[in-house]
């Protein structure tokens, strides 16, 4: 046997083994089961046909009057007229948006116990004074319940291979605890130096606990990893695991990326663990990212964050004072800014993290520039672009110029022409793929997290961010979103023309894009 063919042989026999391929295979058994034995009773069972229809007109009426976004209720309103027993079929599994009830209970309960310890400090809010960032930090403290702090300094990391190196360093000086909780983590280069980390604090009596998506992670870990890792004495958990189940709670994922170190340091962004996120591995071109360091009273919101994720899934804390920032940092922090970290979840009706880029929008007075890999938006976020722009507010939005998902990508630039014809200025990052998710507005404002522009990250994820206003990050934030601009293209009306087909495949993906 040559050497082709025997790594054809271990790609086939890799695949097979593969826990997506097996699980797909199981996914589409159940997805062909479902429409024979509709289709089977249509044809044979008039009573079944009738009740069916009268059930789809009904969820049609139910729709209309529900309270959701107007473009995942046309999808649904459009299959259940078009196919309404499969359409009725169908919404009845997935039409919920809302995770399950157990995962709700769970997070509801730890939610209640944690909100006590995170209350507003007036006498902070009341030295803001801009009365519309005010506002905001209020709206965002009411719907989630995480505080707006001083006393804490932010340092800014244009990419993923300057965040690595302080994220190891800042590892190594843990003394009582590390908390990780990550969307991705994948074997590799940047995971194994991490690990290390760990395993040598663990030693040394640190607690260290490592949270990933199983979704996420699911064809990178081999199945069942977090018990190698408890082996290691890291204690740690695989959120929502992944079963080959026709159900929409598998859509329901953690998609934050926290790192709290002793109460008093905390990273987030857009940086997951694998190779390509500190370019050690080429998928896309160059892979730019970013990420944000907060030391501080701040931390305190990320910590909570993380107990709150872990406690619904693995009860371990009775009290959490013992995490609390100057617990293990007696000292007095430095304050630079208002620093707010803030969670989003699907857990309510509130869309905080879009909420934050709305407003954001609405309130600027000079700029708003934008990194986003996906721009996927609803009609709210599309009107608030354009009559800002309209406004002669300058917005730029920066997505990859090479994809990681094709269709996206072109439902993606679907959204170009609207824009441009609004004023909106669109750069592609020539370099490769651009996975940040940065505003930055009016040398005052930034917000740094994990918030996509699609309809998963907001509304479907379990998310983060952090905003900061009068912060010396901001204008690191600006700085490189410039320098980024200067290495991408800009796109004008005339790049925007498409052939007829994949104007029609654009059209229908744009009609699909709440479900994707």
């Amino acid at each position: 046997m040559n050497d082709k063919t025997k790594k054809v042989k271990e790609k086939t026999v890799k695949l097979f083994l593969n826990r997506i391929f097996v699980f797909g295979l199981l996914i589409i058994a159940q997805c062909s089961w479902l429409v024979v034995a509709l289709l089977h009773l249509y044809q044979n069972y008039f009573v079944f046909d009738l009740i069916m229809l009268l059930v789809s007109y009904g969820l049609v009426l139910y729709i209309i009057n529900k309270q959701d976004n107007p473009a995942y209720k046309l999808i649904w309103i459009i299959l259940l007229l078009i196919i309404p027993i499969v359409g009725a079929a169908l919404y009845l599994m997935f039409g919920n948006k809302k995770p399950s009830k157990s995962m709700r209970r769970r997070m509801n309960q730890e939610l209640s116990r944690t909100e006590p310890l995170l209350n507003q400090d007036s006498k902070i809010l009341d030295q803001v004074e801009d009365k519309r960032v005010m506002r905001q930090m209020s709206y965002t403290y009411s719907v989630s319940h995480y505080p707006v702090y001083q006393n804490t300094s932010a340092t800014y990391f244009p990419s993923g291979e300057e965040a690595f190196e302080v994220i190891k360093e800042e590892m190594k000086k843990a003394k009582h605890f590390i908390f990780f909780e990550y969307f991705i983590v994948q074997e590799g280069e940047m995971w194994d130096s991490l690990l290390e980390i760990m395993e040598q604090k663990v030693k040394e009596g640190v607690d260290v606990r490592v949270m990933y998506d199983d979704v996420g992670s699911v064809s990178l870990l081999p199945f069942g990893y977090f018990k190698k890792l408890e082996k290691k004495g890291i204690q740690s958990v695989a959120f929502n695991p992944f079963v080959p189940f026709l159900s929409l709670v598998m859509n329901h994922r953690d998609h934050r990326k926290i790192l709290v170190i002793d109460g008093h340091t905390g990273f987030s962004g857009g940086i997951n663990i694998a190779d390509e996120y500190i370019n050690k591995k080429e998928r896309f071109g160059y892979w730019k990212d970013t990420a944000i360091m907060l030391k501080g009273e701040a931390v305190w919101n990320m910590t909570m964050m993380f107990l709150q994720m872990w406690n619904s899934c693995k009860k371990t804390d009775d009290t959490f004072e013992a995490f609390r920032p100057h617990v293990w940092h007696p000292e007095p922090f430095f304050s630079d800014g208002f620093v707010q970290p803030y969670g989003d979840s699907p857990l309510d009706e509130h869309l905080v993290g879009e909420n934050v880029y709305l407003n954001i929008i609405n309130n600027a007075t000079d700029y708003v520039y934008i990194f986003t890999p996906y721009l996927i938006i609803d009609n709210e976020m599309m009107t608030a672009l354009c009559i800002a722009a309209r406004k002669g507010i300058d917005i730029r939005i920066v997505t990859p110029a090479i994809p990681d998902k094709k269709s996206v990508f072109l439902l993606t630039q679907s959204y170009y022409p609207q824009l441009i014809d609004a004023g909106v200025r669109i750069y592609e990052f020539t370099p490769g793929f651009i996975h940040a998710k940065c505003f930055v507005c009016d040398d005052e404002i930034a917000t740094v997290g994990t918030i996509n522009m699609d309809y998963r990250s907001l509304y479907l994820h379990f998310e983060c961010g952090v905003y900061l206003y009068q912060n010396q990050a901001v204008m690191a934030v600006k700085e490189d979103a410039i320098h980024t601009m200067e290495q991408s293209r800009e796109i004008t009306r005339v790049d925007c023309k498409k052939d007829n087909f994949t104007k029609l495949y654009q059209s229908i993906l744009k009609v699909l894009a709440p479900l994707m």
